[in-house]
């Protein structure tokens, strides 16, 4: 079947004009003005504007976490990404014993309920031989990006295991990904305030301090340096690391970051509210300077990517909710209602962040719609192998598609979110700006609040090695 979505504004990263689509076997196939339908169904798209789905590189579907496990899985997850107008992810896989690749494929099963297309990265929480003789196989695999940690006794490997990773890395074509926190440090400190009979969510974001963030950042520039292989460090958050970040670039460091929604808008004093445990996350949210110098940096292209890290909890997994008509309820939140230290980290976004970030980045004249895109589709796209199937709007790449209303009004929260969870970190706002209508390869997938997706929609997309630096 073919679809002519017709007389929209087409934005992408680079330009703005009126067209037409024209979509066929899943993929763009023609562009321009006045096309004709010849049988096609016709999606008028006259005042809307026409972009490309938003592409989500960082989300946690599934995940196991102390007691429990993040609250939405592939299904649900990818639910909810669609509604708010993203059409591709990317997740992140556990290491399980000394096989990526083993890792990868188990992990694939639980995916294969995906509504929206999806790939991976693989979270290497060990470094040894066995494990670095599979490095080679995962870019067969289409897994082309490998993750490492410097916080967190079961996940961070030492200075000279990272290094080893990016030299291996760039050897296969892969890309190393890196979150940035002072772990030896957080240790002592989250020992110290326990001992100190200091328990409240306040406390999650006090022993996890900025300056050992800044302190680990420029530490894997200076690694990426000498290792003299492109690095994205995942969901910046402090002032701090942006001024490292600007540094690493402008010294000829391949280096690029990313940062998420909440490090825009929220900070300590939001735990310290009484439902404060529902922003616990890592790294923490900070300050107000710390959230103006993000908006910066993300504005001026210091940064590269906007994604979510989403990895929603309930905040009350005693008390089921109703999703797509059934109860629901897991451990969540309430874990660490007398321990900070056992909240599950981790917050829902994978729907609220294209939606969100337009409100209050291109409504508000902070970014242009160019820019929107750039930072959550285009980019994206070409950092993770992506390109030109994902990430814009051109014949040949795959049809995904959103459809705006740059006027809608909406007052947002968890009943217009999608996510499997009993709270969202929105809620309330008065947003401007919606997604209408979203396609994924072609399908109709949401429309005006109708869901038409059904599990297993999605592909797995083996992704390209040897991606470009932004």
């Amino acid at each position: 079947m073919k679809t002519l979505i017709k007389s929209g504004t087409i934005v992408t990263a680079s330009d703005t004009l009126k067209a037409d689509i024209l979509i066929e076997d899943e993929k763009i196939a023609l562009m321009g003005t006045d096309l004709p339908a010849d049988g096609a169904q016709v999606v008028d798209a006259q005042g809307k504007l026409v972009m490309p789905g938003g592409i989500d590189v960082h989300v946690h579907f599934d995940m196991p976490f102390f007691a429990t496990f993040s609250s939405d899985d592939h299904y649900t997850g990818s639910k909810a990404a669609a509604f708010g107008g993203t059409t591709t992810y990317l997740d992140f896989v556990p290491l399980e014993g000394d096989s990526p690749r083993a890792s990868v494929e188990a992990w694939g099963k639980k995916a294969e309920k995906s509504v929206i297309d999806y790939g991976f990265h693989i979270m290497l929480s060990r470094w040894n031989p066995a494990v670095e003789a599979e490095i080679p196989g995962l870019v067969k695999d289409g897994v082309t990006s490998l993750k490492v940690f410097t916080a967190y006794e079961s996940l961070r490997i030492s200075d000279a295991a990272i290094f080893q990773v990016m030299r291996s890395a760039k050897k296969h074509g892969l890309l190393t990904m890196l979150h940035a926190e002072g772990g030896e440090v957080i240790d002592v400190l989250i020992a110290e305030a326990l001992a100190a009979g200091h328990t409240t969510p306040e406390y999650h974001a006090l022993t996890h301090p900025a300056w050992g963030a800044v302190g680990a950042t420029m530490k894997a520039c200076s690694l990426a340096a000498q290792a003299e292989t492109p690095l994205y460090i995942v969901h910046m958050n402090a002032a701090g690391e942006m001024d490292m970040l600007k540094y690493a670039r402008e010294h000829g460091v391949p280096v690029m970051g990313e940062t998420c929604p909440q490090y825009l808008f929220f900070g300590i004093d939001d735990l310290r509210r009484p439902d404060g445990a529902k922003w616990v996350c890592s790294p923490p949210v900070r300050s107000p300077e710390d959230n103006a110098r993000v908006w910066e940096a993300l504005c001026d292209g210091t940064l590269q990517v906007l994604s979510t890290d989403h990895c929603p909890f309930m905040y009350d997994g005693t008390t089921p909710i109703m999703y797509e008509g059934k109860p629901y309820a897991y451990p969540g939140k309430e874990l660490g209602k007398d321990n900070f230290s056992k909240i599950p980290n981790g917050l829902p976004g994978v729907g609220d962040r294209l939606p969100v970030f337009w409100s209050e980045a291109v409504s508000k004249g902070r970014i242009s719609p160019n820019q929107f895109v750039a930072l959550t589709a285009t980019n994206p796209a070409k950092i993770f192998g992506l390109y030109p199937r994902k990430g814009t709007l051109a014949p040949g790449s795959d049809a995904d598609i959103a459809i705006w209303d740059a006027n809608k009004r909406v007052t947002y929260g968890v009943k217009v979110a999608q996510h499997r969870t009993d709270y969202n970190l929105y809620e309330g706002w008065q947003l401007v700006g919606f997604p209408e209508k979203v396609f994924s390869r072609g399908r109709l997938i949401v429309d005006n609040g109708e869901w038409h997706g059904r599990p297993g929609m999605g592909q797995y997309i083996h992704r390209n090695p040897n991606p470009p630096l932004l």
